[in-house]
């Protein structure tokens, strides 16, 4: 029996092995997975009138600013009720009064000496007189000096009057720089001294600037120069006879941004050194007066925002950046598939982008955003065309899209 256990094994793998071979299992066949299309939102690109904003920043700074210095000694014994930080006043305002005593003793002193000057002169002319008579007298004119003849002592008397003349102005002079006037209407930015104290000739007392205008420094960019219309000055022509372009001052203090108007009047002579830009000067004329659209009066150095207008392009192409990857190309919707065009971004601000080059006229520029895509993957355009040999329904919003996970549940489904 043990003999014939290693046949009848033998006999059972060969059954086996032949029933096998002869029912083969049946695999269920797949159908090919529906292909992914993606349904874009499109738009036709079409050449219009365009006029470029610059947007730039800058700092509030006075178009006129200086030190209000005392040009005597002495002792302040008034200041006016404007002498304060952030105070107007007016031209011509006496600001500080520094006590004018010992100056008028000075006046009073040189008048002296003025009437001295004159007595002697009037001594010396009728000395000058006598000596010419006795001269006719004694008849000897051709040998008389001019010493003999007084003509010295006149012209030392006569030297002595415009001294004294020119003392007494100083001292006059002195007097009436005891009252500090203000040069021109403006503000106090601010003050370093008050009544009572004693300050020295040439010492300053407040820093002070003109209220007329103020002044915006603004750095444009090397691809924005083109764009705008800059106001250059020429050496013997003066400034040009192009039109000043307009700009709007962005003040963002308070709870609303608000606009001011403002002109560019200037620009560099040189390119900045550090950021290697050209600054251009924007002017806001009467910044502190009242005004019927209510704006918030400017403040000295604060930081604002500024949209200079430039040229106005024709049949430029402009296009929305989130149309852009990568700054430098666009997908197009082309006969149902997508195109991927590279473009050239003449000029770009925050929203939209001026191309130069890469785009005609009656593109069809895709909106939708669609990250990494291969050129030649069918799209459906909504409320368009269907994709080149598909016929699958998309979703307007959420493109049908087949999962491996949903793919591996169908299989495991069938029997």
């Amino acid at each position: 029996m043990r003999k014939l256990l290693p046949l009848l094994l033998l006999a059972l793998f060969i059954g086996a092995t032949q029933l096998i071979s002869h029912f083969k299992p049946v695999t269920a066949k797949r159908e090919n997975p529906p292909t992914p299309v993606v349904a874009v939102e499109t738009a036709p690109v079409v050449p219009r009138d365009y006029t470029v904003v610059v947007n730039s920043f800058g700092r509030i700074q006075p178009r006129t600013e200086g030190q209000l210095v005392a040009q005597v000694a002495g002792q302040i014994i008034a200041v006016s009720a404007n002498f304060r930080d952030g105070g107007f006043f007016e031209a011509g305002e006496t600001l500080v009064t520094i006590d004018p005593r010992d100056y008028k003793i000075q006046v009073d002193i040189a008048a002296a000496e003025l009437a001295n000057a004159k007595v002697n002169l009037e001594e010396q002319l009728a000395l000058a007189d006598q000596a010419r008579k006795d001269r006719e007298i004694l008849n000897k004119k051709g040998l008389a000096s001019d010493y003999a003849l007084r003509k010295p002592q006149l012209a030392a008397a006569r030297s002595q009057i415009d001294a004294a003349q020119a003392k007494l102005a100083q001292a006059r002079l002195a007097v009436g720089r005891t009252e500090i006037k203000a040069p021109y209407a403006g503000r106090i930015l601010s003050r370093s001294v008050d009544r009572g104290v004693v300050v020295s000739a040439n010492q300053a007392l407040a820093k002070i600037y003109a209220t007329d205008r103020v002044e915006v420094r603004l750095p444009l960019k090397n691809s924005e120069l083109g764009y705008v219309e800059l106001p250059e000055n020429y050496r013997h022509n003066g400034e040009g006879e192009t039109k000043l372009p307009s700009v709007k001052i962005i003040n963002s203090l308070g709870s609303t941004p608000q606009p001011w108007p403002a002109t560019l009047v200037r620009t560099a002579g040189a390119i900045d050194e550090q950021s290697q830009q050209l600054y251009v000067t924007a002017q806001i004329d009467n910044p502190y007066e009242e005004n019927p659209q209510g704006l918030r009066p400017l403040k000295i150095g604060q930081y604002v925002t500024a949209e200079i207008q430039g040229r106005t392009l024709t049949d430029a192409i402009v296009i929305p950046n989130a149309a852009i990857y990568q700054g430098s190309y666009v997908y197009l919707f082309d006969k149902g598939v997508l195109r991927r065009a590279e473009v050239d971004v003449a000029w770009q601000n925050n929203r939209e982008a001026l191309i130069g080059s890469g785009l005609q006229a009656g593109d069809q520029l895709v909106l939708t955003p669609l990250g990494q895509v291969s050129s030649g993957t069918p799209v459906k355009r909504l409320g368009g065309e269907e994709p080149r040999g598909g016929s699958q329904k998309v979703a307007r919003d959420k493109p049908t899209m087949t999962s491996q996970a949903d793919t591996a549940k169908t299989d495991q489904a069938r029997p």
